[in-house]
């Protein structure tokens, strides 16, 4: 579904690279949690993946399509749901969800029906009128992610998606990711919480100063380290 391959970032001046040669992928029926400190290159490398950012150094290839050669076809592809969910902010809520359907030629009956479902799924119905100024910081997440759902994309990037989500909301997203994998598709998505990515993922790819310092099932990850939780693991290797 997406590869990394020997992928770097550099910003500036600064010699020290963001991102390290990295090589990752992901394929289908997977749920892949992207774990790090602060700082650790997370975000960086999820902005070379959709694109916002071009490497300095690698490749990487989004369902057969090289983000930065032919970035509209890899960008089809996937749903991308930032760091920050403050945007868009003079937009009504449906104003919004209706511009990222039209971004994806989704028809109107399909974008109907998702939008009812979705916002019945996030409780968002009687909300979609308001502007998303006027939303909490949890109601401009799930605006976000429903709007990065709307084409219903193969792949799921989503970087740290439950910070600020109720208990409810949060439930719903980790069960409509789990439904999507066992459809046969993919999500990439970035934590701070491990016990959910110790529930959840299929794989762990685990980065520390711009490295990938681990990469594969979280058995295996366990067994290498004495069947101890992942958040121990967590805090003994990046120390």
């Amino acid at each position: 579904m997406f590869s990394l391959s020997n992928v770097s970032k550099t910003y500036g001046g600064n010699k020290t690279k963001a991102v390290d040669s990295i090589s990752l992928e992901i394929q289908s029926n997977q749920i892949l949690g992207f774990i790090g400190p602060n700082g650790a290159g997370k975000t960086t490398t999820m902005k070379m993946i959709t694109g916002i950012l071009t490497p300095d150094e690698g490749e990487i290839l989004i369902n057969g399509h090289n983000i930065t050669t032919n970035p509209i076809n890899a960008k089809m592809s996937f749903g991308y749901v930032p760091d920050s969910p403050d945007m868009f902010l003079r937009l009504k809520g449906i104003e919004y969800l209706n511009f990222m359907a039209d971004m994806y030629d989704v028809d109107v009956q399909t974008r109907q029906n998702r939008i009812k479902s979705m916002g019945e799924t996030f409780e968002m119905t009687g909300s979609l009128n308001a502007r998303i100024q006027s939303y909490s910081h949890g109601m401009r997440q799930k605006i976000i992610i429903m709007g990065a759902l709307m084409h219903n994309p193969a792949l799921w990037i989503l970087d740290e998606p439950l910070t600020g989500l109720d208990p409810r909301s949060s439930f719903q997203l980790k069960e409509m990711m789990k439904q999507h994998a066992q459809e046969g598709n993919s999500v990439l998505f970035s934590t701070h919480m491990l016990e959910v990515a110790e529930k959840l993922c299929d794989k762990i790819a685990l980065i520390n100063r711009g490295k990938i310092i681990f990469f594969g099932e979280l058995e295996e990850l366990k067994e290498s380290h004495g069947n101890i939780s992942l958040e121990d693991i967590f805090m003994k290797v990046t120390a």
